[in-house]
């Protein structure tokens, strides 16, 4: 597997996307869509990636865009349902980014219903804070925060 860091109008960045957004309607009900906007990592604080198998196929992306000098939110996390390790890959690698830009946290936003999401971030570090945002008072929303150390 390799995680290449990539244009977010690219071919493949643009699959994984709706790839995304169809996986979340059907857990959610909402696509996530409203919640991302490419111009919000065209900044040189953000990276926007994309996971390939060893054959070359395209099998999960995410991204980091900067929330305040130190504070990085991850956004449009994604790995295919058939490919293990490939989230755990595809975030370590974002944090990894998320220290050499001088970010000390990662935020982020999930459904509450979206049990999967949440005991991933759980298993890997995150924990729970209030919801900051446009989801603060969002009762389906539940937010983490990760120190980067």
């Amino acid at each position: 597997m390799k995680i290449i860091e990539k244009d977010p109008h690219s071919q493949d960045a643009f699959e994984m996307m709706e790839e995304l957004s169809q996986t979340l309607k059907k857990i959610t009900g909402d696509s996530g869509k409203s919640s991302f906007n490419v111009q919000d990592i065209a900044d040189a604080r953000a990276v926007f990636v994309v996971a390939y198998s060893d054959q070359g196929e395209p099998i999960g992306c995410g991204a980091i865009r900067p929330i305040n000098e130190n504070t990085a939110e991850v956004k449009r996390m994604y790995a295919k349902s058939k490919a293990k390790g490939i989230g755990t890959a595809i975030l370590s690698y974002l944090e990894g980014q998320a220290k050499k830009l001088g970010y000390s946290k990662f935020w982020l936003e999930t459904r509450l219903i979206n049990k999967r999401a949440v005991n991933f971030y759980e298993r890997r570090g995150y924990h729970r804070i209030a919801n900051y945002g446009k989801y603060a008072g969002r009762a389906e929303s539940v937010c983490f925060e990760k120190a980067m150390i």
